[in-house]
């Protein structure tokens, strides 16, 4: 008899795709092009998308086109995906104005970075993600990438937050197994990956999925994985992550940002600077371990 999969908490789906922001050649929004590129993901395998994040190029998007590409991508796709708006910056009053905006735009979610650059201390990560939490009525994923970020959303942290009603999830880029088993196993809080190597790791200790920016290019790989978890092979799940591991460093561990590897891939428009589009010799690259992942086993 096949086991069941676990109960676990997934307010947005299993399968999220960190979804880019198409550009025209000319770098202005692309709003035709995410939404076709949405619905393809969709239809690809996934359960919902994350708009406007690190892969959507969030630094670098007006307020006014992450509303529109909200807008776009909530057209395409229909009322029942989950969408996830990235609404996290720097500054708790700017942040608390695009979750207002994301709410009224279409979103079902919110996913909020740590404050940046500012190195705030815990009592001041905790009290900011409360206060975007309050001024919406959406659920919040809470978005913890130290690397990026200068700070941590530390364990404890988490643990108090998810006694919000409305925080519910993690995207967790920490990189830290230990940290997130320890916050899974107390529950209260929905735990994605967000870092593709760890996206197996951290389901089979009671993780709800992943936010991939991987999912982009094969979304239907990258959610195989969990679907043979799911159905007890877990020897399967494993061969088939091992299978994504060559595409999945090249796209997240070569130096370049995943935005970058994904664009090129996907021939996606430009990306916006300070970012650069890959060189030839990346994209060769990342085209040849796209065709060996996509080559007969």
């Amino acid at each position: 008899m096949t086991p069941s999969a676990p109960a676990r908490p997934r307010p947005f789906g299993r399968a999220l795709c960190a979804m880019i922001t198409p550009f025209t050649a000319d770098g202005a929004l692309d709003p035709e092009a995410a939404a076709a590129h949405a619905a393809a993901l969709v239809a690809g395998g996934c359960d919902g998308l994350v708009l406007s994040g690190t892969t959507g190029e969030s630094p670098t998007t007006s307020d006014a086109e992450k509303a529109e590409l909200l807008r776009a991508v909530r057209e395409a796709v229909g009322p029942d995906v989950p969408l996830v708006a990235g609404v996290g910056t720097s500054d708790t009053q700017h942040t608390i104005g695009l979750a207002r905006q994301a709410e009224q735009a279409g979103a079902d979610g919110l996913l909020v970075v740590t404050p940046y650059y500012s190195r705030p201390p815990q009592a001041a990560v905790e009290a900011h993600f409360r206060r975007v939490a309050d001024a919406a009525g959406l659920p919040v994923m809470l978005y913890d990438i130290p690397g990026r970020t200068g700070t941590r959303i530390e364990p404890e942290t988490m643990l108090r937050l998810a006694e919000h009603p409305r925080i519910v999830a993690v995207k967790d880029c920490s990189q830290d197994l230990p940290a997130a088993t320890r916050v899974i196993a107390a529950g209260g809080l929905a735990y994605y990956s967000g870092c593709e190597e760890l996206n197996l790791p951290l389901y089979a200790v009671g993780g709800a999925g992943y936010v991939s920016t991987v999912a982009n290019v094969v979304p239907g790989r990258m959610r195989a994985v969990l679907d043979a978890f799911d159905a007890g092979d877990t020897a399967g799940a494993a061969r088939l992550n091992a299978r994504l591991a060559p595409l999945t460093a090249l796209m997240m561990a070569s130096g370049l940002p995943g935005t970058v590897t994904a664009k090129a891939l996907l021939a996606a428009g430009p990306v916006r600077e300070p970012l650069q589009p890959a060189g030839r010799e990346a994209s060769d690259g990342l085209r040849a371990a796209y065709e060996e992942l996509l080559a007969p086993a």
